[in-house]
């Protein structure tokens, strides 16, 4: 048995929940998934894994040796890669969703210049706010708003926070009254964007209060943009990311509300499936979106506009 081999295995069934998959990922054959657990079994004197046909659970043993070999394991890349200071170029065709939004509006025009950095590299960008199964649907590397990762065998990289605001058309307060708490929402039309994590309540704090308010929306919709375009027809409120609506606020077409109160916060996360050998255009991918959330511009935090 190549020992090394057996806990790189064994790790890959573990993190994807499935020898199919962890054999398509590293080039091996289910009988060659199979023989190693077995005699990594055989070699530590315990079961890891309790399979049948149909699924498979990692024992109480099994997690804690996961836990132990992939320290290791990851200390050995790194040192692998300390001693490969020339790393090979971006290549090959990187597949990639993003949100819709959060790309248009911060993205889109750098994009070209990432891919002019590396002209051996092709990029497959999926314009989508529905969260991908990165293993399934065979992506690289995913965008993601959320406040946590379901996932725990994801790698998750922070890019950064987006704030949120409440807001409408100065003619709609004029015709409906202006909430003075988020109580008075109840009152009003509300616009829900329906992939958000936050589409069914909308928590409000300011101190040590906390309101948590059922939305129940007249208009619901899966694009941020639409909820942007409800809200300057004057057709009601919504708590939609700042940067979407900063000119809008800016110029006056939308009117913020209940500034007194902080509401919820999106994180961005870059998501990946592994840190094990992660493809040098992962790699150059990654370091891209970091520099340009890095940016002074409409999602960093230290922007003035926020």
């Amino acid at each position: 048995m190549d020992r090394y081999t057996a806990l790189l295995v064994f790790r890959y069934v573990a993190e994807l929940n499935s020898f199919a998959e962890a054999g398509r990922r590293l080039g091996l054959s289910s009988a060659a998934i199979s023989k190693n657990v077995a005699e990594l079994e055989a070699s530590v004197g315990i079961r890891l894994i309790n399979r049948t046909t149909r699924r498979m659970a990692l024992t109480q043993e099994g997690r804690i040796y996961l836990e132990h070999i992939t320290r290791g394991l990851d200390a050995l890349a790194e040192a692998d890669e300390a001693l490969s200071p020339i790393k090979t170029a971006p290549t090959g065709t990187l597949k990639v969703s993003a949100p819709l939004t959060v790309t248009l509006t911060w993205l889109s025009t750098a994009i070209p210049r990432f891919l002019a950095q590396h002209p051996g590299l092709k990029l497959d960008l999926h314009l989508d706010d529905r969260r991908v199964d990165l293993v399934r649907e065979g992506f690289d590397l995913a965008i993601r708003g959320s406040d946590n990762i379901e996932d725990s065998s994801l790698i998750a990289k922070k890019l950064t926070v987006m704030q949120h605001v409440l807001c409408g058309a100065p003619s709609y307060f004029e015709a409906y009254g202006m909430p003075r708490t988020p109580s008075d929402l109840k009152s009003l039309n509300c616009v829900r964007f329906s992939l958000s994590g936050h589409a069914d309540f909308w928590e409000f704090t300011r101190g040590e209060q906390v309101e948590r308010i059922a939305v129940e929306p007249r208009y619901s919709v899966s694009s941020s943009l639409a909820v942007r375009d409800a809200l300057r027809a004057g057709f009601g409120v919504s708590l939609i990311p700042r940067p979407y609506v900063e000119d809008d606020l800016r110029e006056g077409r939308l009117q913020a509300v209940l500034e007194d109160w902080s509401p919820v916060e999106t994180t961005l996360y870059a998501i990946y499936s592994s840190r094990q050998h992660v493809a040098p255009k992962i790699r150059a991918f990654i370091a891209f979106l970091v520099e340009e959330f890095d940016r002074p511009g409409p999602l960093t935090p230290s922007s003035p506009r926020m």
